[in-house]
């Protein structure tokens, strides 16, 4: 082989190795990448009593999230998922099926910043889903009904103006809502703004009863953020400015007790019960942590007690939680790591939980 051919020859293979070199870099990267990503979706870890284990396979199109994931609500009857986001041009809510289908999105313009979500009448032929929506354009400071496809059915509050009023009832940020099967409303409002109240509307959404004082007290709150109700006539509001859970007489409004010893190191952003009544899941954003806490029995407050902890990745922001009452699956809105999950209950014994 001549000396030129023999160059030529050299020049040909160190390009080709350059090129396999830069492709396998490449490759690793990507695939470092995608572990980087991974890692933040799927990564926990158990404390305490096994209860949940994360479903991998939900939802199955993950990349249909595209913003901030800040609620979600189960209707356990129809098996259908609904989640709100957060964002400039997304769709606001996305609608899955219990089995990570993915069915349809929004295309409301009227809502802004949703926070706080739950389904109502899920046993009857018209279940509507509840939105409170804490933005500060023309739609913000209310609480809007939808029907299952995203039409408006109604508002409550003064849409576009922040207040304290009840006659016209307005407010500040509102930051959750739970409807009673008996058709009365608990409100908590609101996530920062001016007001801190818990309020009880009946079925005509006239005011029943109310605390709305801010401050450190007995019934008083800072920030109330989640708010739930239990068969014995008790209305749990996790009171996240305090780092507590307050307990009332969802007839009297009396307070009847407080749980703040498993929130020394962060706030309860959520509370909500299991289908079997046993356990409260209470999410702590900052930590990135979902406690399950005993329920005490009726007549008993007491104090608080972690039965179990789910680590989750360190950044994802877990928000709000709903539960599949007939299944018992557990769903977690991430602000941070932009997703909805799913957990499913361990079964002992073939029963839930």
């Amino acid at each position: 082989m001549s000396l030129k051919k023999r160059s030529q020859w050299c020049l040909v293979v160190s390009g080709t190795a350059s090129l396999i070199l830069l492709m396998t870099v490449l490759y690793s990267s990507s695939r470092g990448q995608r572990r980087s990503s991974s890692s933040l979706r799927h990564d926990y870890q158990l404390m305490g009593r096994p209860l949940y284990k994360l479903d991998l396979s939900w939802p199955k199109n993950p990349e249909i999230f595209t913003g901030e994931v800040f609620c979600v609500a189960v209707n356990q009857y129809a098996a259908v998922v609904y989640v709100a986001q957060r964002g400039s041009n997304v769709p606001k809510v996305l609608v899955f099926t219990t089995e990570g289908d993915f069915l349809m999105s929004w295309n409301t313009t009227t809502l802004e910043m949703p926070h706080g979500m739950f389904l109502a009448d899920a046993a009857s032929k018209d279940p509507t889903v509840w939105i409170t929506d804490v933005g500060n354009g023309p739609y913000g400071h209310c609480i809007k009904q939808y029907s299952p496809s995203g039409k408006l059915l109604q508002v409550l509050g003064t849409p576009g103006k922040a207040g304290s009023g009840l006659d016209p009832l307005q407010f500040d940020q509102p930051a959750e809502i739970f409807v009673h099967e008996s058709g009365e409303m608990y409100i908590v409002d609101g996530d920062g703004g001016m007001n801190n109240r818990l309020i009880k509307l009946s079925k005509n959404q006239q005011v029943l009863w109310m605390h709305a004082e801010k401050g450190q007290s007995l019934a008083q709150f800072y920030i109330p953020h989640s708010v739930t109700v239990d068969s014995a006539q008790r209305v749990w509001v996790a009171d996240r400015g305090n780092k507590r859970i307050q307990v009332f007489n969802s007839i009297t409004g009396d307070w009847l007790g407080t749980w703040g010893s498993c929130f020394t190191e962060d706030a309860p952003y959520s509370v909500r019960l299991t289908p079997d009544k046993k356990y409260f899941v209470v999410v702590q954003l900052n930590t990135n942590q979902i406690t399950l806490l005993d329920a005490p029995p009726v007549g008993l407050i007491g104090q608080c007690k972690v039965v179990s902890v789910i680590q989750l990745a360190e950044d994802v922001k877990p928000h709000l939680v709903d539960l599949d009452l007939k299944a018992g699956a557990l769903y977690v809105a991430e602000i941070e790591a932009q997703q909805a999950q799913k957990f499913t209950p361990f079964s002992l014994g073939g029963t839930l939980l």
